[in-house]
């Protein structure tokens, strides 16, 4: 099993990206990935969670450099059906109560319609994904079509485990006067929260 390493990421959204976006297409792109993924919300707590290929998915912040660049560590993947010891941590990291349980374990279902929708302090936002990749200064960049809750929005990503090489990379590209934004901001943003 590969060691887990914590990357920088400097993000940002918008609908267009100007002469960044030409720079970052003079380069060979990777192949296009589409997904579809549940991001889950907390009004208590900026840990990014969200279930991609059914799995659960937590990645925690944990440190933002001179430059705003953020390092993101991942803390969990988790297949579902998920048993009480992982709902528990799931919780913590929404940083709010968790509910009495009915069952044993919970399937991906059962886990959003029973737990997740009638929480007051969590909100589900779909994001379907159209991701364009490529390899730059040793940086992963990435441009990608959106869709929050079907409504369309454009991100260009720059993410490596060396923040003097991402934040290199972001001004040749020309995208450091775009603000840094991470996926929780831009979500709860759209979500009203």
């Amino acid at each position: 099993m590969s060691e887990i390493i914590a990357r920088w990421e400097w993000r940002t959204f918008g609908d267009e990206f100007g002469e960044a976006e030409d720079r970052i297409n003079a380069h060979e792109a990777g192949k296009v990935r589409s997904s579809a993924e549940d991001y889950i919300l907390s009004r208590k707590s900026m840990d990014n969670t969200k279930v991609r290929d059914m799995l659960m998915d937590i990645k925690t912040l944990q440190q933002v450099n001179e430059d705003k660049l953020e390092q993101w560590f991942p803390v969990m993947k988790a297949g579902f059906p998920l048993a009480p010891e992982i709902m528990k941590q799931v919780f913590q990291a929404w940083k709010v109560e968790l509910p009495a349980l009915s069952r044993a374990a919970y399937t991906y279902d059962e886990f959003l319609k029973e737990l997740v929708a009638p929480h007051p302090d969590l909100r589900i936002v779909r994001v379907e994904k159209e991701r364009h990749g490529f390899m730059i200064n040793d940086c992963i960049v990435e441009i990608a079509n959106l869709k929050f809750d079907g409504k369309p929005i454009r991100t260009v990503a720059v993410e490596m485990e060396d923040p003097v090489k991402v934040m290199a990379t972001v001004k040749e590209l020309r995208l450091a006067s775009f603000p840094n934004v991470n996926y929780l901001k831009a979500l709860k943003r759209f979500a009203g929260m």
